[in-house]
């Protein structure tokens, strides 16, 4: 059972949490400072450095909160599904979860705003591909435990992996350009562009183009 003590930490670090990610969003991550955020909360600087080691562990707090229960949803599909159904279901079927761990932090409008911040600043977008390499090496064992492999003497589990992790980049940047960017939008654009990933590894692009071609012109000359 969680103590007193216990809940009191939760409630400062989740305040420090949410008063970094407020004050990066509406005036930057260079142009905060780790006393403003303290002060945000009325803390000391000393009790910040105690929850976390510096503005970019802050800064990406929050993403790795949702990382870590999106990894603890694969763990937990079910064994018959095959690796990419499994880290499919995950990512989608989680977000419901996913929308709660935010929210119970900041509002999402602002969780979107705060990933926009990651990407714009080097030094942020750097430390999160770092982490996001190590997030990788974790699923692909789980991947290789869920399907009794060797992961460093069979490729597979990293191929999966690294294929489910190009397609989430491809999306992320997608969605941060695109018109919608609310946590629907891309949450649809993730489904969109797994469940394209099949057609566009093994599928014949020219035939399908042709096919295309050759039914418009079907259409105009029958117009």
């Amino acid at each position: 059972m969680e103590t007193l003590r216990e809940r009191k930490k939760q409630r400062t670090r989740d305040a420090l949490l949410r008063a970094a990610v407020e004050l990066f969003t509406s005036q930057g991550y260079e142009g905060t400072t780790v006393d403003e955020i303290a002060e945000a909360v009325d803390v000391s600087q000393r009790t910040f450095f105690r929850y976390f080691a510096g503005k970019d562990e802050a800064a990406l707090a929050l993403v790795e909160m949702t990382v870590a229960r999106f990894v603890a949803a694969v763990r937990e599909r079910p064994p018959h599904e095959a690796p990419m159904e499994a880290l499919r279901h995950a990512v989608v079927d989680g977000w419901d979860e996913i929308n709660d761990i935010v929210e119970s932090v900041v509002p999402v409008e602002t969780y979107l705003r705060l990933y926009r911040v990651i990407e714009s600043t080097p030094v942020l977008l750097a430390a999160h591909l770092r982490r996001s390499a190590a997030v990788e090496e974790t699923l692909a064992r789980v991947i290789a435990e869920r399907e009794g492999l060797d992961v460093d003497a069979d490729p597979r589990p990293r191929l999966v992996v690294a294929v489910f992790s190009g397609v989430m980049r491809v999306t992320e940047r997608q969605w941060g350009t695109g018109g919608d960017s609310s946590l629907a939008g891309i949450r649809t654009l993730t489904s969109l562009y797994l469940d394209g990933v099949g057609p566009a590894l093994l599928g014949n692009w020219r035939a399908s183009r042709e096919e295309t071609a050759g039914k418009a012109t079907a259409r105009e000359e029958t117009a």
